[in-house]
């Protein structure tokens, strides 16, 4: 009895097994564990390590539950208080910043696009210099939600001028948008920064891009803003790989590009902004964690989603950590730290081969 080259059995009737599905991808597997772990593990150390001089095993032993740890009001107020929260923010502000990146430079095949295109930061600049001039805001939770209106309505503009005309939702009516609406509120927050010197100097310390001072009531408000961001942003995945293999194959599969891309850009509006809003313009993040996670996972759009959220983050840890300790005990803005970084990796990449390869999703 022979086997047909199709695998089926003649003259029994029994058609061919069925291809064996490919192996789920081990290194995106691989590298997610990894990046987890040291996610956990750079959060330990950001509990454990500050700008004052409160001992590393003092903190070790109030996490552990030791009782005279536990009654020292000093390391309670050093562990929950300031470095908790600054932790939480570091991770969220991460995730944000590598998942919006990964989803604009997808949807524009740009892989230089960053979450400034589509006029988040200027937005947000502007909001906050609004609030602080003409409304006397001057607490940083009022300056977080004059932040977060200013990026999203900053967006919200770009998006209708991108949906406008026959070409809506394109790629560049996007970036287009985004680059005259962002130079517009610039100049507009030059305006007013020229003409009054207290906001100014308020300004000044917010567009640094810090994680200092952040509480544990910051974040609760952006937390569904996020959420929703996140779902969106997966569940855009599919959609966003069929508009990889162009449009007019996205529109056979039953996609439709302008309004994925719209979809898209208000998922990154959400999660940029909610970043934007917690810690200022931090830049190179959402442009150099995406190229990183391609070099894992390769095209596929889901796992670049994870695995640039995770690296981000971690990155953004590590640069905090940094923050405190490299001119202890004053602090760094982690944007600084983030820019001695990022500015020799950015060059680096515009030099490579992969560059005009790295933003294809298919």
């Amino acid at each position: 009895m022979s086997i047909t080259q199709e695998g089926g059995v003649p003259g029994t009737g029994t058609a061919p097994p069925p291809p064996r599905p490919p192996r789920v991808h081990r290194p995106t597997r691989r590298a997610a564990t990894a990046l987890v772990a040291l996610l956990l593990l750079l959060a330990l150390a950001s509990l454990l390590i500050g700008t004052g001089s409160s001992p590393v095993g003092r903190a070790w032993d109030f996490l552990l539950g030791e009782p005279a740890a536990r009654a020292d009001a000093r390391i309670r107020l050093a562990v929950l208080d300031v470095r908790l929260p600054r932790t939480v923010a570091a991770v969220l502000v991460g995730v944000c910043l590598g998942a919006a990146g990964c989803l604009l430079q997808a949807v524009t095949r740009n892989p230089l696009a960053e979450t400034g295109l589509l006029g988040v930061n200027s937005g947000a600049a502007l909001g906050v210099v609004t609030g602080l001039t003409y409304f006397g805001v001057n607490s940083p939770y009022a300056m977080l939600i004059w932040a977060l209106a200013g990026g999203m309505a900053a967006s919200a503009v770009v998006l209708l001028l991108a949906a406008s005309g026959r070409a809506s939702g394109s790629p560049l009516r996007l970036v287009l948008a985004g680059s005259a609406l962002g130079a517009t509120f610039h100049g507009l927050t030059s305006y007013v920064l020229l003409s009054t010197q207290s906001t100014f100097d308020t300004y000044r310390y917010w567009t640094i891009g810090s994680l200092a001072g952040i509480e544990t009531s910051d974040t609760y408000p952006l937390l569904p803003l996020i959420a929703v961001g996140l779902l969106v942003a997966f569940g855009c995945a599919r959609p966003l790989g069929a508009l990889a293999l162009g449009d007019d194959s996205a529109r056979a599969l039953g996609h439709h590009p302008g309004r994925i891309r719209l979809v898209v850009a208000g998922a990154v509006t959400l999660l940029a902004g909610s970043a934007v809003a917690l810690a200022g313009p931090v830049a190179f993040l959402g442009l150099l964690a995406p190229y990183a996670a391609r070099t894992v996972s390769g095209p596929r759009i889901a796992p670049q989603l994870l695995l640039s959220a995770l690296v981000a983050a971690n990155v953004l840890l590590v640069a905090d950590l940094l923050a405190r300790v490299v001119i202890r005990p004053w602090e760094t803005p982690v944007s600084v730290l983030l820019a001695f970084i990022g500015g020799p990796l950015l060059i680096w990449i515009a030099r490579t081969d992969r560059l005009s390869t790295a933003g294809a999703t298919a």
